[in-house]
């Protein structure tokens, strides 16, 4: 009876454990990582940051066990990977969605199963935010992004014998590689791209504008596109990310067009690389690991009940070929 009602109490001590464990005097906190798709250049430095910053905080008696997902850029699978993360009773979740429209359905999940969530690069609608109280967003104003852009290019434009203006008509006629639709980011970096050229005083000419979706090889399709319909009348590009513009570059050298500014956002390794050789003009820092360290100091920080700003915001930083070599280390 004894050895009976012994198992029975371990029974109830396994049943009862949450996914917070503790082991030989460690506490195991278990962090899911939702990211929307593993290929693109600027979350993966995003993850890969954020994954070596928990390790960083675990300690001889907390450690921080973190699984990060690929959503292969499909909202259902993502959100069956957050519904495993919830059956298996996960701590605290970090997560980058597909698609903004699905916000309010994870936010009810987590708050159901009462566990708190960092959103991540993709900021859900105010009225999504206020569904729960344990839930917070960490990302940078994509306005300020495409005002860098917008900059970077009429500082070009104005420098002294410049030669942006090819056709010699005062107006500067350009292209526009832009994100998914479902970003919030890609509509402000080509609303403040284009607004930054115009306060400058000015005159501006849309030749062409397609989305790339955030993708090198769609980028440089899109380029190439570009370049087909207008040719030479093209004298400068806006990338709403890096690898659009890296894109574009390629397409731009397949047709000898390589005098062509081409300017980003990210300050990728690659980016920073093109900055260095002079094909990429400029581009804009999104700070990965700024963002990725006050992911996981917001995730904590939710986990133990303390207060969390609702929005929290890492500054985007210009960069260009006077000041890229500060940017090559991080």
């Amino acid at each position: 009876m004894k050895k009976f009602l012994s198992i029975l109490a371990v029974l109830a001590m396994v049943l009862g454990l949450s996914a917070c464990s503790t082991t030989s005097g460690v506490k195991t906190i278990k962090v899911g990582v939702a990211i929307y798709k593993f290929d693109d250049t600027f979350m993966t430095n995003y993850r890969t940051e954020m994954e070596a910053y928990f390790k960083t905080l675990s300690t001889d008696k907390i450690t921080y066990a973190v699984t990060t997902v690929d959503g292969k850029n499909d909202q259902v699978t993502q959100t069956e990977q957050i519904d495993n993360f919830i059956a298996q009773k996960y701590d605290v979740l970090v997560v980058n969605l597909v698609d903004l429209t699905a916000a309010s359905t994870i936010i009810g999940k987590v708050k159901a199963a009462n566990i708190p969530t960092v959103f991540i690069n993709r900021q859900p609608s105010d009225a999504d935010m206020a569904l729960w109280d344990r839930i917070t967003y960490v990302g940078a104003k994509a306005e300020d992004s495409g005002t860098y852009q917008g900059q970077i290019i009429a500082e070009l434009w104005k420098a002294a014998g410049s030669k942006l203006d090819v056709n010699k008509d005062g107006v500067l006629q350009y292209v526009m590689l832009m994100g998914q639709a479902i970003h919030q980011d890609a509509a402000l970096r080509t609303e403040y791209s284009i607004k930054a050229l115009v306060d400058a005083g000015i005159k501006v000419e849309k030749l062409y504008e397609d989305r790339g979706d955030w993708d090198r090889v769609k980028g440089q399709e899109k380029m190439a596109t570009a370049i087909t319909q207008f040719g030479n009348k093209i004298e400068v590009v806006f990338g709403n990310n890096d690898d659009m513009a890296l894109g574009a570059i390629e397409a731009l050298k397949a047709a000898n067009m390589t005098t062509i500014p081409v300017v980003g956002v990210d300050a990728t390794a690659p980016a920073l690389d093109a900055v260095a050789k002079g094909t990429l003009v400029g581009t804009v820092l999104n700070d990965s690991k700024g963002q990725s360290h006050t992911s996981a100091d917001s995730a904590i920080k939710l986990l133990n009940k303390a207060t969390v700003e609702k929005l929290n915001w890492v500054p985007y930083v210009k960069v260009t070929p006077a000041n890229y070599k500060d940017f090559i280390a991080k």
